[in-house]
C-alpha cells in the first residue's frame, strides 16, 4: 500500500497539471460515472492529502475523495490521453496533461462536512503544517499495545506504512515490542521530528531512502530499494550496522523487520 508521502507528492503533482482550471472528468469504467458527471468541467480549486487520503477540491463544494489502498495508482501523462483499457475507474483531462485512477478502495464524492469527519478520525500526519505531535503521544503513552502495532494505527499518525514503522523503529534503537506507555515524551518527539524528514524526503525523491549518510554503499546517486533501507525486507540478511540476521514476525497483519541486537528487548529510543 502506498504510504503517506506517495500521496502528498500526487497532491502536489495533480495540483501542478490541473489546478485552477476545468478538468474533463470520466469514468471509462462505468463505476464512478455519477460521480465524474458532478465534477466533468469544473475547476480544480485545489488539492491536498492527510495520512493515505487524497481529496480534490472543486469549485461549488464537491470534493473526490480517493484512497489507493492495496492496488490503487494514477498513471499520468501529458498530451492527448491513450484510448481507455481495462477497468478505468476515473480519467481526468486538463489543458495540456491526463491522469488515469485504477483500482483504488474508494473513489467517491463526498461532502465538506464529511471530509471534517474523517480528518477527525486520523492522527496528525508529519506531513501537514497542522501536524500536533503531541496528540499522537497523547494516544501513545496511555496505551499498553506495542509501538510498532501503534505506528501503523492511522489514529495514532497518518500516513505511516509498513517500511516507515521498520526504518524509524530501527534507526532510533527501539525495542518493536515495547508498550507505549514505556515510550518517553523526549524519545517520541526525536522519532517524529526524524519522520517528518524522512517522509519530506521521501516527497522530494519519490521513494523511501533511509540509510543515514555514513551508512550509505555509495556517497552518490540514487540507491535501489535493498539497498536504501536498513531492515525492511531484509529478513535472514546481516544488520549492516552490526552483522546481527535480521529478524521478521507478522504483526497487525503486516511483516515486522528489526535487528535484536540494536533493537534489544526493552530498549526505548534515542532521545
Amino acid at each position: 500500500m502506498p504510504e503517506g508521502h506517495t500521496l502528498h507528492r500526487l497532491a502536489r503533482e495533480q495540483r501542478k497539471l490541473f489546478g485552477g482550471r476545468p478538468v474533463r472528468a470520466s469514468s471509462p469504467q462505468g463505476r464512478f460515472a455519477e460521480g465524474a458527471g458532478v465534477i466533468d468541467g469544473r475547476v480544480l480549486r485545489r488539492t491536498e492529502a492527510n495520512g493515505k487520503h487524497l481529496l480534490q477540491h472543486y469549485q461549488g463544494g464537491p470534493v473526490l475523495h480517493v484512497h489507493l489502498g492495496l492496488y490503487g495508482s494514477f498513471t499520468t501523462g501529458s498530451g492527448l490521453p491513450p484510448e481507455p483499457k481495462g477497468a478505468l475507474r476515473l480519467r481526468l483531462v486538463g489543458e495540456n496533461a491526463w491522469t488515469d485512477l485504477r483500482g483504488a478502495t474508494a473513489c467517491e464524492l463526498i461532502e465538506p462536512h464529511e471530509v471534517r469527519a474523517l480528518f477527525a478520525r486520523l492522527g496528525p500526519d508529519p506531513l501537514r503544517r497542522d501536524a500536533d505531535p503531541l496528540a499522537a503521544f497523547g494516544r501513545i503513552s496511555r496505551s499498553r499495545t506495542v509501538i510498532a502495532a501503534l505506528l501503523m494505527d492511522q489514529q495514532v499518525v497518518a500516513g505511516i506504512g509498513n517500511v516507515y514503522r521498520a526504518e524509524l523503529l530501527y534507526r532510533h534503537r527501539m525495542d518493536p515490542y515495547l508498550p507505549g506507555q514505556a515510550l518517553s515524551l523526549p524519545a517520541w518527539l526525536a522519532m517524529w521530528n526524524d519522520l517528518v524528514a524522512l517522509m519530506r524526503i521521501g516527497v522530494r525523491v519519490g521513494r523511501i531512502e533511509t540509510l543515514r549518510p555514513q551508512d550509505r554503499p555509495r556517497k552518490r546517486g540514487p540507491l535501489a530499494p535493498d539497498e536504501a533501507r536498513y531492515v525492511y525486507r531484509r529478513a535472514g540478511l546481516p544488520c549492516r550496522i552490526c552483522g546481527t540476521e535480521v529478524r521478521t514476525e507478522e504483526l497487525v497483519g503486516r511483516n515486522l523487520f528489526w535487528c535484536p541486537y540494536c533493537q534489544p528487548p526493552g530498549s526505548a529510543g534515542l532521545s
